[in-house]
């Protein structure tokens, strides 16, 4: 049976298959990434709950897997060369994933860093910017009497959103006909965006066309759909 005893964090949260990925993460927009990756590459794992409205992400225990203190955060316990392997940082993870899997992350060379791109595209500027939005609009941000924040991420918004409504003419997913990683990095921040912070109206949502009808297409699979509820919320 492998060991994980060199993770601290397995004393907080145990494994009870240490033979599997462990996955330590919350259905947020940056924690389901991860989960719908290993869903739909079928990666055996084992989930584990981080509450992060109690603090949980700045214990040792999870400091000691990732420093900066965010979910999701992963544990390969058969990782290069068959050693045991921590990584946080979702985009990351998903590269790692689709190496280890040798799915949703085409093979040809320029297509892979073109799929790439538009990851980063998503931690650079997509995942800040809703964000932001989501603070302004939903949560203590919202009681500030100066505007001009909110006014200024929910510009940025419509404009990434407006980048990826030109990407997405003509193309059933960011990279064509076929789901990679650049889909799975996005779907949970459009899906936030309009859902849970309710900031459909604010960044015009409802003008959009290939938008709505990419992210619709996404939300159908039923990988998507798993992994949106994983781990269970506390």
């Amino acid at each position: 049976m492998t060991d994980l005893a060199a993770f601290p964090i397995t004393r907080r949260w145990p494994a009870r298959h240490p033979d599997r990925i462990q996955l330590y993460s919350l259905p947020t927009p940056n924690g389901v990434k991860v989960s719908i990756m290993l869903e739909e590459t079928g990666l055996p794992y084992e989930p584990h709950t981080i509450n992060i409205g109690q603090n949980e992400t700045w214990g040792p225990e999870f400091l000691s897997l990732n420093p900066n203190g965010k979910i999701p955060a992963i544990i390969d316990p058969n990782g290069p060369g068959g050693k045991p392997l921590g990584l946080f940082e979702s985009g990351a993870i998903l590269l790692y994933l689709a190496e280890k899997s040798g799915k949703l992350l085409p093979a040809d060379p320029a297509l892979r860093i073109e799929t790439i791109q538009w990851v980063f595209f998503q931690m650079a500027s997509v995942g800040p910017m809703f964000g932001q939005v989501g603070f302004f609009h939903k949560f203590a941000g919202r009681e500030y009497e100066d505007k001009r924040p909110l006014q200024r991420y929910v510009a940025e918004s419509k404009r990434l959103l407006g980048v990826l409504e030109t990407r997405l003419a003509g193309r059933s997913y960011i990279m064509g006909d076929d789901y990679t990683i650049a889909d799975i990095s996005l779907l949970g921040w459009v899906r936030n965006l309009v859902g849970f912070y309710g900031a459909g109206e604010l960044v015009e949502y409802g003008r959009l066309k290939e938008v709505p009808a990419w992210l619709e297409r996404c939300l159908a699979r039923p990988a998507v759909q798993r992994g949106l509820e994983i781990p269970k919320r506390p």
